[in-house]
């Protein structure tokens, strides 16, 4: 899709300056690459569970994990961040998806939980930065040039990334907007000092063009929690990823 509309990233010098200070803080804290997005129902299909899986992924090369389940309850949501924050056990970045009073919670018994990834209609991100404090990972869904804007017209260090898609149509998001394809990420990506990661039936084929267009990170939902060896699946997304496939 092409003709998003961004043009320039409009900062102005202040803008810039923010910008300038924001890739810089970014830049050393966060390694997005093979981002994994949990399904608990498709990491159940070949016998492993959800522990199993994001364990597979870790060890094969997925340097982000989101535990995204939005039919379990606030007592299976919790039992599960404590669970596979153990299972990463710091090898990776372990965010949640949209409840930070789970990660608050999974944080006071023990856990270690990184950080949130936000909706457009979730908690606002600046509550958010609030509660989890300033060392947290906030990632926050930005599809068009006005999500940008107001990302952009945050104080500096509310979001540290955004998740920009989705690249293709995909089932395990139905009321997804229009796909941007990968020129229209390319364009959202260089409008915005913030890391962007591709979200939304991204497949392998994609890696390299979205790296290519920009992108922070690939994230994925059922190329790894659908596949019967997820470790092999997330070891070609890192290769693929790092440019090492052959």
């Amino acid at each position: 899709m092409s003709g998003v509309g961004v043009g320039g990233s409009g900062l102005g010098a202040e803008g810039t300056a923010w910008a300038d200070a924001s890739a810089r803080s970014l830049g050393m804290r966060l390694a997005l690459g093979v981002y994994l997005v949990t399904d608990t129902v498709m990491a159940g299909r070949h016998g492993l569970g959800l522990a199993a899986v994001v364990d597979a992924a870790v060890t094969g090369g997925a340097t982000t994990v989101q535990l995204r389940d939005h039919d379990a309850s606030a007592a299976e949501l919790l039992a599960m961040a404590v669970e596979l924050a153990a299972v990463i056990d710091g090898r990776a970045l372990f965010l949640l998806d949209d409840r930070v009073d789970i990660a608050l919670t999974a944080r006071l018994a023990g856990a270690r939980i990184d950080g949130v990834h936000l909706g457009q209609s979730d908690l606002p991100v600046e509550a958010a930065r609030a509660l989890l404090g300033p060392d947290a990972v906030i990632g926050l869904t930005a599809n068009t040039p006005a999500h940008l804007a107001a990302a952009h017209s945050l104080p500096t260090g509310t979001v540290d990334y955004l998740g920009v898609g989705v690249i293709r149509p995909t089932a395990t998001k139905p009321d997804h907007p229009e796909p941007l394809g990968i020129d229209g990420f390319a364009e959202l990506a260089a409008a915005t000092p913030l890391p962007c990661v591709a979200i939304g039936g991204v497949v392998e084929a994609d890696v390299p063009p979205l790296r290519s267009a920009g992108a922070a990170g690939v994230a994925v939902v059922s190329a790894i929690c659908a596949s019967p060896d997820p470790q092999a699946a997330a070891t070609r997304l890192a290769a693929l990823w790092t440019g090492d496939a052959r």
